[in-house]
């Protein structure tokens, strides 16, 4: 049985590399490498925007969420995941009219504020995407381990090596290939394990009632994970790229609602089977993995179909991550004259540590929030530099404030900074919505105020 596990996974990571190679451009310019600018459809646009947004972490949050917060809950979530689609959808025209040959997140934020700014922005979201690497990674380990008597590490390896042969080799052109088919795969076997583990639920107990707490805490779980997900979320350069790749305004807006749309109904679904599997009664296991006590009371022989899910979801996000990573450093160099050879050894050197790290099966949930955090802090200000009074005085002060608004709540209910802040890291790894709040709307206010106390006197570039 392993041996038949491991070859039907090689064979798909197998079919995803033929899939990017073939999209290459080998005489392409590096542009052409990090954007494909100008080529994208509305349907590949918005299929890419659901595979690449999609990963292992669907297998895990959403059910749980379903499970043990309820409905509201998980609204929530798949609303803030949706969410940074539709406002790059929305926002994304106005930035292609002001920086037409833009390529990430950094090009934009120095456009606005300068290139202190654009490196403060930058790290920000390379800690994001490699914090979601590792997470991606380990967690194709552990469902691996859980599901097949595969070596998790050769599945690490696997993904992380296939995806970086395709993506390295073609670029962005590569992701956005392999995301098409990936995409599609990964609904008819959400819809195929899904399907037959339903069927095997145990029948319902008379009294069973969907799991839900309190409307306000629930409201409260809701709204912070719409804020911390929509947050990170607007940082992930992978969906900044897709900006310019769009073929044209209009693609780029029906794209996104298309992804959003598309991700909002698989998270609810796969959210919904944690709901029906708590209310069934079924035991959900210490940590509590709901979709995974699902295939426990399903026939043996499901377990490929979603180990190969599994591998679909995690390669769908690691390919667009790599590239993402790979062209913010290249847009901040490419003035020096990156070429194309230094960008993929760029996206090599980059997946070493995350590899390493993604070995150790650490937890990376804690260092995920805080990061997310981070996002939270600096995003509105981010946001805010198409308007023409903001100045880049009012961006870091607005970014500052934030930061100091996560600790407060904390620092006001217990009295002291060293207990804001430690609430503001998430102790165990629960995500409360105060520091996310706090950082939200004292970033929000103090930008405006900031900026508006003085007209801008900054030459413009957008």
């Amino acid at each position: 049985m392993p041996y038949l596990t491991s070859a039907v996974l090689g064979a798909a990571l197998l079919c995803f590399a033929l899939l990017g190679l073939s999209a290459r451009r080998t005489d392409g310019p590096l542009d052409d490498y990090v954007t494909a600018r100008n080529s994208q459809t509305a349907t590949t646009l918005g299929l890419s925007f659901l595979a690449s947004g999609m990963g292992a972490w669907i297998l895990f949050a959403p059910p749980e969420i379903g499970a043990f917060v309820g409905p509201v809950a998980l609204a929530g979530y798949a609303i803030g995941s949706a969410l940074p689609f539709i406002v790059l959808g929305l926002y994304g025209p106005a930035i292609r009219r002001h920086l037409p040959e833009g390529r990430s997140i950094g090009e934009f934020a120095e456009a606005c504020y300068g290139t202190g700014v654009r490196r403060w922005v930058a790290l920000v979201s390379v800690l994001y995407m490699a914090c979601f690497l590792a997470a991606e990674l380990t967690a194709i380990g552990a469902i691996t381990a859980m599901l097949s008597e595969v070596p998790p590490a050769l599945v690490v390896v696997g993904v992380a090596v296939t995806t970086l042969l395709y993506t390295a080799v073609g670029g962005l052109r590569a992701s956005l290939a392999t995301d098409r088919w990936q995409a599609w795969l990964l609904i008819a076997l959400l819809l195929l394990v899904g399907g037959v583990a339903l069927t095997r639920l145990p029948a319902m107990p008379t009294q069973a009632a969907i799991p839900s707490l309190p409307v306000g805490s629930a409201l409260g779980v809701a709204l912070t994970l719409v804020i911390a997900v929509t947050a990170a979320n607007l940082f992930h350069q992978g969906y900044w790229q897709r900006v310019w790749a769009a073929r044209d305004d209009q693609a780029l807006h029906r794209g996104a609602w298309l992804g959003g749309i598309a991700t909002v109904g698989v998270i609810a679904a796969v959210g919904g089977l944690g709901i029906l599997a708590a209310m069934s009664g079924l035991a959900l296991g210490e940590p509590p993995i709901p979709f995974f006590a699902l295939l426990a009371e399903a026939p043996g022989w499901l377990a490929l179909p979603a180990l190969v899910l599994a591998v679909t979801l995690v390669a769908s996000s690691v390919d667009t991550l790599q590239n993402g990573i790979a062209s913010l450093v290249v847009a901040g160099a490419g003035r020096r004259g990156f070429s194309i050879g230094a960008a993929r050894l760029v996206t090599v050197a980059l997946m070493v540590p995350v590899v390493i790290v993604a070995l150790q099966g650490l937890s990376v949930l804690r260092l995920f929030l805080i990061a997310d955090l981070l996002c939270a802090a600096i995003v509105v200000p981010v946001l805010l530099g198409l308007w023409r009074r903001m100045t880049p005085v009012a961006a870091v002060v607005g970014g500052l404030a934030g930061m100091l608004g996560a600790v407060l709540p904390g620092w006001v209910a217990q009295g002291s900074l060293a207990a804001g802040v430690l609430a503001a890291s998430f102790p165990g790894s629960i995500p409360t919505l105060p520091p996310f709040l706090g950082a939200l709307v004292a970033s929000t206010l103090v930008s405006l105020a900031v900026a508006g106390a003085a007209p801008s006197k900054r030459a413009r570039t957008v």
